[in-house]
């Protein structure tokens, strides 16, 4: 079952869902509206091997806006950080911005019960298009899950991306190979 805007904000009122900074204006009927913040990243390698902590260089969204263009992945990140502990966070790409041709997540839209971070987009687009800090990007959606989880993301020892940042993370892929045993754990 998805929360309506009644549901997120008795979770908000008891702190089991954390949105900062909060805006009243971005609750919808049954989603909350995130934003772009001022930081891009790009991976500076031509290749990009999963097997390898892949360098990314980051830079700031002028005012003026910046243009994404379909040949490369850039990775973005929302102004919100949120805390969501007793449901599952989605993370849904605007109407809007679909119809611009930009696509916010490749497979990455879902969070765990116990993500507390800002939300690191993999943007890519279908032709040139201006993006601008600030501006609406997505949409979070919550889901009540049935039973109680035995250990949520933010208690995970093996959690990969829960320090908590308010620039894009790279991929942390090359987390889940072993090299001593030459497989992917």
């Amino acid at each position: 079952m998805i929360l309506t805007d009644r549901q997120i904000l008795a979770e908000i009122e008891s702190k089991t869902i954390v949105i900062e900074p909060y805006r009243r204006e971005c609750l919808g009927t049954n989603s909350y509206d995130v934003h772009l913040a001022k930081y891009l990243a790009v991976y500076t390698d031509d290749i990009i091997d999963s097997r390898k902590d892949n360098p990314i260089s980051h830079f700031e969204i002028p005012p003026e806006g910046f243009l994404l263009l379909p040949t490369k992945l850039y990775l973005g990140v929302t102004e919100e950080y949120t805390e969501t502990l007793k449901h599952v966070p989605f993370l849904e790409g605007k109407s809007s911005i679909g119809r611009l041709g930009i696509d916010i997540h490749a497979t990455a839209g879902k969070g765990d019960v116990g993500y507390c971070n800002t939300w690191t987009l993999e943007i890519s687009v279908k032709q040139p298009v201006m993006v601008y800090a600030g501006m609406p990007i997505g949409q979070l959606i919550y889901f009540e899950v049935s039973g109680i989880t035995e250990v949520p993301y933010n208690k995970k020892s093996s959690a990969k991306y829960s320090e908590r940042t308010v620039k894009p993370v790279g991929s942390r892929m090359f987390m889940n190979y072993d090299s001593e045993k030459m497989r992917w754990k």
